[in-house]
């Protein structure tokens, strides 16, 4: 992300992260820092899908949740059964999943497919299943709070307005 970064801040006017923290463990907020970036709030992804204080309600409620995006539904037999070794040694499953009560979902995209995925995920390390359907909506508004001081304005024709009056006739100045 840093590397990126740097290629990125001389060709445009702001760059920003669309990153949570997302087990980085504040690595991420030092290169923003040190670049001067800002990044989407949260911890992990999951803040800004089902919010942090329902993702903290979660784990109040029930410390051994085991939470599952999209993606990581869609990708577990890699990301998670390949990766833990559980493919090639199930018999690690206690060691790696036994403390754990639960299996959260939070669907944005739910479908059919994703589903039985999501189903099959919880069975192959036996803990029951919840679904939290949560779109993107969260996502949608973290990513608009972040880029909002760096959009033109827009009047109620949707035209963009200059900050200083009217536009021109080759449109609103460049920030």
């Amino acid at each position: 992300m840093e590397s990126l970064a740097e290629q990125l801040l001389p060709r445009y006017r702001a760059v920003v992260v669309g990153y949570a923290d997302c087990g980085t463990y504040g690595a991420l907020d030092d290169v923003c820092a040190r670049l001067g970036l800002r990044r989407l709030p949260g911890l992990h992804c999951y803040d800004l899908y089902a919010g942090a204080e329902h993702m903290r309600r979660f784990f109040e409620d029930q410390p051994g949740t085991y939470v599952l995006t999209d993606f990581l539904v869609r990708s577990f037999a890699r990301t998670v059964l390949r990766e833990l070794g559980l493919d090639r040694y199930p018999e690690l499953r206690d060691s790696y999943f036994g403390n754990y009560t639960r299996v959260v979902w939070l669907a944005q995209d739910p479908d059919v497919e994703l589903h039985g995925l999501a189903r099959e995920a919880a069975a192959r390390i036996g803990l029951p299943l919840t679904v939290v359907e949560t779109g993107h909506a969260g996502l949608e508004r973290e990513l608009a709070g972040l880029v909002a001081d760096l959009l033109p304005a827009v009047g109620p024709d949707r035209q963009p307005v200059a900050p200083n009056g009217p536009t021109g006739p080759n449109g609103p100045p460049r920030r």
